[in-house]
Parts: C-alpha cells; structure tokens; sequence
C-alpha cells in the first residue's frame, strides 16, 4: 500500500497522511451494505478519498489564505468545491454542515449540568434562594445560641462572685464573733 508523503507545514519530516482503513470500511458498508467489495478496490477508494481530501484542503487554503485569515473555514471549503467543479455537491454539504452544527449544539447542551439535571432555571435559582435563606437563618439562630451562652455565662460568674463575696462576707461576720 502506498500512501501519500507530504512534509508538514511546521517543517517536521514527512508524514504519511491517509483516511483509517477502518472508517472507510465502515463507510463502505453503511452504503453497500449487501455488496462485497474486494481489498484492492477498498484500497483504492482510501487513496481516492486521501487525494481528494488533500486537493480539497489545499485549495480551500489557498482561498483563505487569498482572503487574509489564518483559519480554513467552512465557506472556504464551500468556495473550494465551486472552484475545483465540485459545484453540484455544494448543496448537499450545505446541508451536511447544518446537521453538525445542531448536533453540536446539542452535545454542547447535553453536557451542560443544568440540562443533565432536568430542571428548570428557574426553579434552580428558587431553590438557590431558598437554600441561602435558610443558610441565613441558621447563621442567625447559631449567632443568637452563642450571644445566649455568653449571657448565660456572664451570670453564671456575676451569681459565683456575688456567692463568693457573701461567702466571704459570712466568715468574717464569724471571725468577728469569735474574737
């Protein structure tokens, strides 16, 4: 099998760049699903499509780069089909685009915790609130338990030392009589 050498942009050593044998022969199946198809012709097929990415790719680069941008977009590849005659396929890549990018957009909502949750936003933020008013409360009820304690403590000392002085009070009224 040989397969198409090209050095890479940043100057490395060549690279053999290809489609995996595996996803075409996926691809294969998925379209001729009751045909076989011999080794040399999936071969073949692979090296069509590695020619055909690779003629598409440099010419949707060469409109990009015309066009003063670093990034090959989407529109430069469509540019890129209409300039290589691949005009008719224009509308079904359309299409195509259209599709990945909702899908996309659905993964990109399929990761988003609050969609995984089934929640509404709005009944988040409501429980949010809730769950911070009663985080106050406890604050509070935990700062009030405190205040009561110091309080409880600070008599507890007035009533020892008010026993304590009369305690005192009470031995030398003793002493006293006994001299």
């Amino acid at each position: 099998m040989k397969k198409r050498s090209m050095a890479s942009s940043s100057g490395n050593n060549d690279e053999d760049l290809t489609i995996p044998r595996a996803a075409i022969n996926k691809i294969i199946k998925e379209i001729l699903p009751n045909i076989r198809v011999a080794n040399d012709a999936r071969e073949m097929v692979v090296n069509c499509c590695t020619e055909f990415i690779h003629l598409l790719s440099s010419e949707a680069n060469e409109i990009c780069n015309k066009s003063d941008k670093k990034t090959i977009s989407p529109e430069h590849t469509i540019q890129a089909l209409e300039s290589l005659g691949f005009g008719s396929y224009i509308t079904e890549v359309k299409g195509v685009l259209q599709e990945c990018k909702t899908v996309a957009l659905e993964r990109r909502k399929a990761n988003s915790r609050l969609e995984k949750l089934g929640i509404p936003e709005e009944e988040l933020l409501r429980q949010q609130q809730e769950l911070f008013a009663k985080a106050r409360q406890q604050q509070t009820e935990l700062a009030q338990q405190e205040w009561l304690e110091v309080q409880q403590a600070a008599q507890q000392a007035q009533l020892a030392a008010v026993t304590s002085n009369r305690a005192g009070s009470s031995q030398d009224e003793e002493e006293d009589e006994d001299a």
